[in-house]
């Protein structure tokens, strides 16, 4: 009774490490937006941590800013004033001509009611003026008497600079990108980079041990470049065929260490690759040894497993820094991968997970120990920056194209337009969460 208590409390200080985990990593993306606005000089709103009910709130008396801690702990948000530019549109729409004026005491009142309202739109791009601003000619009468200075808290969202509102957007997916960063180099400092140590080898007359891997080999190259993922060692050798011979750079535990080697393997059968998650034929052609493992879930009790592991290599200072760098670049690409294979059909949606799913996974990796932590952390925070700058509706990428559109024509899309499409892509993005959630369990 009491074990399985302790279970169940366990569970639970799992599930709440991994939603605080994602939590943590969507305050630091709307951080980001906030920081980038700050120092551009837009006025914000308010800054909430949660959705639902504020638990806690304060507002600043300088800047009218809102900070906020809500109820539900998933998600965040960074409001700017005039964010969708709605009211304004709305007022252009609403406006009536304005009457003949009537002449002042000092002659100006028809100059005054003539004096054209300031463009609140962005310029196209030209190589004349500064960035994103153009060269324009400047109004026979100056506008500047007209128009009331910003507030010291900042300017619409929708009245700065294109260039400006670019930033922002981007700016939440650079933010994850950094922290992901940092974690990755902290892991990798600690611990050393997670690389594929060789079980075994499978015996054959046909293939000699010369061409073969030795039993403890850590798989640190394959075919001239750096291992970071696994998909690395599928491209090196994907496309090839038996008897063609691939160059690894494996590592070698002796009684004072590592020593490196140029390992020469003999391919065992052909190979091609079908998707990011087809590797039983890497294995195979690699002459990796197979072993049965007890699983009650299996219909004979057991199964076949390559007898394969994950350890933790320790490189240079330097190249740890570099290969950090590398690691978080290959992560991103590994996520262009996996959706350019979901959308020609090789993957199907049951290799992707929703909140629920992530949740889970989390828990279950980050309990493990501080080091997975750090590793699915990593993971979790360039997904965020990755997917957030995708062009799907809602998102900061569809922002930005909008934005960028507006940068070229001068003036943007109807806000209107704009907003439905957003709306309807955030619908479209929950159904589609809770839909690939619920294939992880059918």
């Amino acid at each position: 009774m009491q074990s399985n208590l302790l279970s169940a409390w366990g569970t639970i200080g799992s599930v709440v490490l991994a939603v605080l985990v994602l939590l943590a990593m969507i305050t630091v993306h709307e951080f980001g937006h906030y920081l980038a606005g700050k120092l551009l000089k837009f006025k914000i709103d308010e800054f909430s941590v949660g959705f639902g009910p504020a638990l806690f709130k304060v507002r600043r008396k300088r800047s009218g800013e809102l900070f906020a801690v809500r109820l539900i702990p998933l998600g965040g948000y960074c409001a700017f004033h005039g964010e969708d530019g709605l009211e304004e549109e709305e007022e252009e729409e609403g406006e009536a001509a304005p009457p003949p004026a009537s002449p002042s005491p000092q002659g100006r009142g028809m100059e005054e009611a003539n004096v054209p309202s300031p463009d609140t739109t962005c310029p196209p791009p030209t190589l004349g003026g500064g960035v994103g601003e153009g060269v324009r000619p400047e109004p026979a009468n100056s506008v500047e008497e007209s128009v009331p200075p910003q507030p010291a808290s900042g300017g619409n969202f929708t009245d700065m600079p294109c260039w400006k509102r670019i930033i922002v957007l981007v700016a939440g997916a650079f933010m994850n990108y950094l922290l992901a960063l940092l974690l990755i180099i902290i892991g990798f400092s600690a611990y050393g980079q997670s690389v594929v140590k060789v079980g075994g080898s499978m015996e054959s007359e046909e293939f000699s041990a010369e061409y073969s891997f030795r039993a403890g080999d850590i798989l640190l190259e394959a075919d001239g470049s750096a291992i970071y993922l696994t998909n690395d060692i599928a491209r090196a050798v994907n496309g090839k065929h038996t008897g063609d011979i691939v160059s690894f750079r494996v590592a070698r535990e002796t009684g004072e260490g590592y020593e490196e080697y140029e390992q020469k393997i003999m391919l065992r059968g052909d190979v091609s690759v079908k998707n990011s998650t087809d590797f039983s034929g890497v294995w195979r052609a690699l002459g990796i040894d197979i072993e049965e493992r007890e699983d009650p879930s299996s219909e004979t009790g057991t199964s076949r497993y390559y007898r394969l592991e994950s350890v933790y290599y320790r490189f240079g200072f330097w190249e740890m820094i570099g290969r950090s760098f590398v690691y978080s670049f290959r992560l991103a690409g590994s996520i262009f991968r996996v959706l350019g294979e979901l959308l020609t059909g090789k993957l199907g949606l049951n290799a992707l997970g929703g909140p629920v799913t992530t949740i889970t996974m989390t828990s279950q990796i980050a309990s493990q120990g501080f080091r997975d932590f750090l590793e699915i952390s990593a993971l979790i925070g360039v997904n965020l920056a990755v997917f957030n700058l995708l062009p799907i509706p809602a998102l900061d990428g569809s922002k930005v194209v909008f934005t960028a559109i507006e940068w070229v024509r001068g003036k943007p899309i109807s806000r209107k337009v704009e907003a439905i499409i957003h709306a309807v892509g955030f619908v479209l993005l929950l159904g589609f969460a809770v839909l690939v959630d619920i294939l992880q369990f059918v």
